[in-house]
């Protein structure tokens, strides 16, 4: 491995560094103290100290007592980057990679209110397809995209609170009760699989897009005929678009919190008892 001066690979060595140094903030942790960061880069102190003081200097980072945060100088050069910043071309190869995956039509939608929009789409090559196309308007309570919305946009019930939960099919949830199940399910799995909720014959699995933020900046999911998927098929293709979200929301800066300790042991333990990927009534 190259040290840090009187090698060619010097400078990415020290990159990498400054890089796992600044991978220390976050939404949920801005202002680290020094022992922290040395705790998330697992540097040498002298030299996590040393480097911290040079980013300190160079206005990378500002020092508030004794805790850090990013410096406006970075701030001032992240800025242009923001400018255009575009959800929908940012996302529109991960759509299309999860259509070639599935085979099905891959939409992306964002909320506006009560409802959900199409902003972008990926057109399945099959030749019997259900029609979805940018522009297209939906109610959240009906449909995998708007139990998503439900799960993980904190003003997305206040939105509907109020509204009627018209019944377009008999799969449509016209209770709040049910609704809240459905939703609560999104929310465990990060996924949601409905089946002709808003028309008898179409179906669709969706999952959460997060901003660099953490907030939800879209929902990502595929849509089908439902002669052609049906709950059978959640296992295999539920994770699939669960996968692209996750992409997705990278690709817009997202970095998800590292899980606890306990929560990771728990997740490794075998299970009690043996469960299935469940699948609603889109």
């Amino acid at each position: 491995m190259a040290r840090e001066s009187g090698s060619v690979g010097a400078p990415l060595l020290v990159l990498a560094k400054v890089s796992a140094i600044l991978d220390c903030f976050s939404a949920e942790a801005p202002e680290p103290t020094l022992q922290q960061i040395i705790r998330g880069t697992g540097l040498p102190a002298s030299t996590c100290q040393r480097l911290v003081q040079n980013m300190v200097r160079e206005g990378f980072l500002d020092k508030d007592g004794d805790t850090y945060r990013i410096g406006i100088q970075l701030v001032r050069w992240a800025t242009p980057g923001t400018i255009g910043l575009d959800i929908v071309r940012t996302v529109r190869p991960i759509l299309h990679a999860l259509r070639d995956e599935t085979g099905e039509t891959a939409c992306l939608y964002v909320r506006d209110g009560a409802h959900r929009t199409v902003v972008s789409v990926a057109e399945t090559r099959h030749v019997v397809m259900r029609p979805f196309y940018v522009g297209q308007v939906m109610p959240i309570h009906a449909g995998a995209p708007g139990k998503i919305f439900l799960a993980f946009d904190p003003e997305a019930r206040a939105a509907i609170q109020d509204a009627e939960l018209t019944r377009f099919t008999t799969h449509t949830p016209d209770s709040w009760e049910q609704l809240d199940e459905q939703v609560e399910l999104a929310r465990s799995q990060g996924f949601f699989a409905a089946f002709g909720e808003r028309n008898s014959d179409v179906g669709s699995i969706s999952a959460p897009v997060y901003s660099h933020t953490g907030d939800l900046a879209a929902v990502l999911g595929v849509g089908f005929p439902v002669q052609r998927v049906g709950p059978d098929d959640v296992e295999r293709l539920g994770p699939a678009v669960a996968r692209a979200a996750r992409e997705a929301s990278q690709a817009m800066g997202y970095r998800p919190p590292e899980p606890h300790p306990t929560a990771v042991r728990a997740a490794a333990a075998p299970p009690v008892r043996a469960g299935r990927l469940s699948a609603a009534g889109t």
